[in-house]
């Protein structure tokens, strides 16, 4: 069905959505997304069948006064009953009314046609009730749904109790509810469900719509809901972002949107259905310690691995640009592999997080870090640390010229790209630009700064300047901290802080501060 939506703030022409089956608005709070549903309720007031558990679980204030609502049928249905008499008070008891009153109306006229020999061989066609105890069972495989003496009973197979649907949970209510609900909209309806992740459970949300879908495939279904698990788990959706409203002149701002730039949809919907924080990393979830980590200190944040650097960094802007939308704080973590201050401050300005050290496995080997690591192994923290830190210091001393180098030729490619990102008339100019960067970027220079910058450190004895720019894969290994702390090798001492981190015992908090320090969090 094709569907027109309302006018834009814009001015432009308002959007027309093609031969759609499903529909979800989204949007903060405050920005008119329940305005713009009304807005298509009346626009399609005569096809408008609109549904909600939220409100259909308790007494309503107000009568549902849309052609063929479930109050409408209700009213018409016990109206022409001699058989019920029903004061049900909610939604939900109506439409357990409406299903016992056609159940017995559809075997009053099977019995009708038994004796005209009209029954098709004498098979009774599936009843509304029928359908809504099959799909029950499909969702609830160990419960079932009867009828007895003009009541609707409900039994578990494991504990063999039966019972009214007054002992249902909401959970529970809600599933019958919207199973039973979306079988009395009528042919060709556009179906309005408010809030359809409401009570119901994750691991049964998305088979539960899916059932109730395909039941109707005559239906387009426009979905209003804050839950993006929800909205990710329609496969044939076109999602509306609705982002303000104009009183004045009834019209808002809106837009077709898809996973949100360049995240993935399956990424970024899974960050929106967290409704934490996110904190974006490097590595994998299986092979890197950095989501193993993250998780154990920012216990605030959701973290997510995304790989390179380069994909954390992007992630983070593309995220925080939606911020408007999902109202969800964002942050990554990145090494800080060589990078001059002055590219640590640009990326901590765009909510990239630079710990002072140089990468993640020389944040194990802050003193504090390994000092709680030592008591916790009930070794002599301080020795244990001296022991380290004079390893790491001689280590350093000896790969100084080394490391220094490795810091010129990164600023040097990082330098020279923004030297040559620059127009030039011809080939000739080009070349010779080329030909003086030797001279402007002066590497020689640079490398003899930083070997005497680092000879400071060595002389200083300053442990934690030596962390901030030695990069080395080999330090937790040379440096025998694991051995010293009673540990096996670099793996097991890993796990060993790991494993702290899972308690909240004292060196856990050390761990933490030491940790959340090393990003600047929590200095006074």
């Amino acid at each position: 069905m094709n569907i027109i939506l309302p006018d834009r703030m814009d001015g432009m022409p308002a959007q027309t959505l093609e031969d759609v089956r499903q529909v979800t608005l989204i949007g903060a709070n405050g920005s008119g997304k329940t305005r713009f549903a009304h807005w298509l309720v009346d626009k399609y007031c005569h096809k408008a069948y609109r549904i909600s558990a939220l409100k259909a679980l308790f007494p309503a204030t107000e009568r549902n006064e849309l052609e063929d609502s479930i109050d409408r049928q209700y009213e018409e249905a016990a109206a022409s009953s001699p058989y019920y008499k029903n004061d049900s008070a909610t939604e939900f008891q109506r439409l357990i009314f409406l299903l016992l009153h056609d159940e017995f109306l559809d075997l009053l006229k099977y019995k009708a046609l038994l004796k005209l020999d009209m029954t098709n061989g004498g098979k009774m066609p599936l009843t509304k009730f029928d359908k809504v105890a099959r799909m029950w069972q499909d969702i609830f495989p160990n419960n079932r749904i009867m009828r007895d003496g003009g009541k609707m009973l409900f039994t578990n197979e494991k504990t063999d109790e039966t019972f009214t649907e007054i002992k249902l949970s909401d959970g529970e209510k809600a599933v019958l509810y919207y199973i039973a609900a979306v079988l009395y909209a009528k042919k060709d309806a556009i179906i309005f469900v408010d809030d359809p992740e409401i009570y119901i459970h994750h691991s049964i949300m998305q088979a539960l719509w899916n059932v109730i879908e395909e039941m109707r495939p005559d239906c387009t279904f426009i979905y209003n809901t804050h839950d993006i698990d929800f909205v990710s788990s329609r496969t044939e959706n076109v999602c509306v972002w609705v982002r303000n409203y104009d009183l004045m002149h009834n019209a808002w701002d809106y837009e077709i949107v898809d996973a949100g730039g360049t995240l993935s949809d399956e990424l970024y919907f899974d960050l929106l259905g967290s409704r934490k924080p996110i904190l974006f990393v490097e590595g994998d979830a299986s092979h890197s310690i950095d989501s193993k980590l993250y998780s154990l200190i920012f216990t605030e944040y959701t973290v997510k691995p995304l790989g390179s650097c380069n994909k954390v960094i992007e992630s983070t802007r593309a995220f925080n640009d939606l911020q408007n939308f999902h109202h969800l704080d964002s942050h990554g973590i990145v090494d800080r592999d060589r990078r001059s201050d002055k590219e640590v401050q640009y990326l901590r300005d765009k909510k990239i997080l630079v710990p002072e050290v140089a990468e993640i496995e020389n944040i194990l080997m802050l003193e504090d870090v390994i000092k709680a690591v030592a008591r916790a192994r009930k070794k002599d923290d301080k020795y244990v640390a001296l022991k380290v830190k004079s390893s790491v210091m001689k280590m350093f001393k000896s790969d100084l010229r080394k490391q220094a180098l490795e810091h010129v030729r990164h600023r040097m490619k990082r330098m020279a790209g923004v030297c040559i990102d620059r127009r030039f008339q011809d080939i000739v100019s080009l070349e010779d630009h080329i030909s003086d960067l030797l001279n402007e970027l002066n590497p020689r220079a640079v490398y003899e700064e930083l070997c005497r910058e680092f000879h400071r450190y060595v002389a200083a004895g300053d442990y934690n300047a030596v962390l901030k720019v030695y990069n080395e894969k080999s330090m937790l290994v040379n440096s025998n901290v694991a051995a010293l702390c009673g540990l096996s090798n670099k793996d097991a001492y890993i796990r060993c802080v790991l494993q702290i981190l899972k308690g909240d015992s004292s060196s856990a908090q050390s761990i933490r501060k030491a940790i959340k320090a090393c990003f600047g969090i929590g200095k006074e």
